[in-house]
């Protein structure tokens, strides 16, 4: 089997052969089909996160190893089971989507089926091998959800696009129709975020990115309006437009200059700001605000299993508009992340094995 390696932080990543593994107990061989690009696939290829004031948050003191294959997007043939995994409905030569934030199965995090949150995770592609590879070990079948009607190349950035967009919205608290929702950074999770919104929160939506092009590409998937943060007027913008204020605000970039135009754009009281993005950084808050302007901050990070299956469920039943997908081969993996780090991918770019 090929595998695209990490072999030294922030290097190119490397094509190595290894030999295809042989399922044991309850575990399924895949074979990797096509595997999403994820912006946090950078964070790992470099091996940190940026906290801020020259502080990082090492990823191989928490257990990541070199050499080590990223990739947590994943679909894939099934070619093989353990022999604790027949009879469980998972069928060779089916296709599915793995579900790979997977947990140590034993806490009871995860016996509450918020295995995303386990404090001993063993995430595919950010703590155990992942998708940028031709073949992958599932360890167990429950972890594939199948997608029968989709194109796999969608179908795979659910595993971690669609989760996290879904569970984002479900955090926004927003229940009525005039309680407008700002999506800041119109990439991967954004756009999914957008195409989810209307099956979970009722009110309207506006979108905020710095590029023009994905401004335009949001308003055509169905932004009831489009910002520019850049802009000096734009959080006064954003409060006319939705009438004092939104409701709620899902940062999707994660760095201090975008918490603080989404803190901006809140209603006076009673707003939140959800953060999903790593980009990085350190930011400071008043203390006060919280409790004077009953502020609620709080972050979302990926989704359940249970979130899988519904965003799949949903986008099966036509109700999931597609995002823009570039596919391309696995060889050009240091070629997307490099695209990826410099903004030039509108939606999601596919590798394909």
């Amino acid at each position: 089997m090929r595998r695209c390696e990490v072999v030294a932080w922030g290097q190119p990543l490397q094509m190595r052969e290894y030999p295809t593994p042989t399922p044991e107990g309850s575990e399924v061989l895949v074979r990797v089909t096509v595997c999403g690009v994820c912006h946090s696939d950078l964070h790992i290829h470099q091996g940190y996160f940026d906290l801020g004031d020259g502080e990082k948050l090492i990823l191989e003191e928490r257990g990541t190893r070199l050499p080590f294959t990223p990739g947590h997007e994943i679909a894939g043939e099934v070619v093989a089971l353990g022999p604790e995994a027949a009879d469980t409905g998972v069928e060779v030569g089916g296709e599915y989507v793995v579900f790979p934030w997977i947990g140590c199965g034993r806490c009871a995090v995860c016996a509450r089926g918020e295995e995303n949150l386990c404090p001993t995770p063993r995430f595919l592609g950010a703590y155990e091998g992942g998708g940028y590879a031709d073949h992958i070990i599932v360890p167990h079948p429950r972890y594939l959800v199948p997608f029968d009607g989709l194109p796999r190349e969608l179908a795979c950035t659910y595993a971690c696009s669609g989760v996290t967009a879904w569970g984002a919205l479900g955090k926004t608290g927003i229940r009525r129709d005039d309680q407008a929702l700002l999506l800041i950074g119109a990439g991967g999770v954004g756009m999914n975020a957008l195409a989810l919104a209307p099956s979970r929160v009722p009110g309207p939506v506006a979108v905020a990115d710095i590029d023009a092009g994905k401004r335009e590409t949001a308003l055509a998937a169905g932004a009831a309006a489009v910002f520019d943060p850049a802009d000096a007027g734009a959080a006064e913008a954003v409060r006319q437009w939705s009438g004092g204020g939104v409701w709620a605000a899902i940062d999707f970039v994660g760095r201090p200059e975008t918490l603080r135009f989404g803190l901006s754009c809140l209603v006076p009281k009673g707003g939140r700001l959800v953060v999903v993005g790593l980009y990085g950084g350190r930011f400071p808050l008043p203390v006060p605000w919280l409790p004077l302007r009953a502020l609620t901050l709080c972050g979302s990070y990926v989704g359940t299993l249970d979130d899988l299956r519904t965003v799949i469920r949903l986008a099966r039943q036509g109700r999931v508009p597609p995002i823009p997908v570039t596919l391309r081969p696995l060889e050009e993996a240091n070629a997307a992340l490099e695209d990826l780090a410099a903004g030039r991918v509108e939606g999601r770019q596919v590798l394909v094995p």
